[in-house]
């Protein structure tokens, strides 16, 4: 024989299933939302990396120049016949991790200047801010001098190379100058 089921059951019974339904309906909700999320907060992270180096590397390339026109102001340079090509490589022995393609990424502008306030751009042809070829002068004892030295940095995020410099595309420009007194070497 047949019995009936009371109601009350039935009702439970529903219930129960209507909530594994709704549970499983859920289950994907989180895999779908982070799906939405993943992509842009990635390129975000990414770009905030990619930027940090940017400015690891600005700082690094800052002391590098200070530790190569130290040999321009001290006299060493004019001793052992700098050129721009040895001024480059010492700036580049700087570099500490950043020394491979330095000397193809770097252009160096190292001139001798009447006053501080003076100074004389250097042919820039592409419009990019860099002077198209390297210039060495560092002058004699107690010339004043102005270094400046432009290094690119290969970029990946477009958003970043086009909010910092005005470098080529997927690169950005580091710069440093200097100005200082060469000290009288010369006893």
């Amino acid at each position: 024989m047949i019995r009936p089921i009371r109601p009350d059951v039935w009702r439970s019974r529903l219930g129960r299933r209507h909530r594994t339904d709704a549970r499983r309906a859920r289950e994907g909700a989180a895999a779908v939302e982070f799906a939405m999320v993943a992509l842009p907060f990635f390129v975000l992270l990414y770009s905030l990396i990619e930027l940090g180096l940017v400015f690891m590397i600005d700082a690094v390339a800052e002391n590098a120049v200070v530790d190569a026109t130290r040999l321009v102001r001290t006299g060493q340079a004019y001793e052992q016949g700098f050129d721009a090509t040895k001024f480059k490589t010492a700036f580049c022995n700087n570099m500490s991790v950043f020394k491979s393609g330095c000397a193809a990424r770097t252009t160096v502008d190292v001139r001798v200047v009447a006053s501080f306030a003076a100074t004389d751009e250097g042919e820039d042809a592409d419009g990019d801010g860099v002077p198209d070829k390297d210039n060495y002068n560092g002058g004699d004892a107690e010339d004043l001098v102005v270094v400046r030295i432009w290094y690119r940095q290969p970029m990946i995020a477009p958003s970043l190379t086009q909010a910092v410099s005005k470098g080529g595309p997927g690169e950005i420009v580091i710069s440093s100058t200097t100005a200082f007194r060469n000290e009288p070497w010369r006893a």
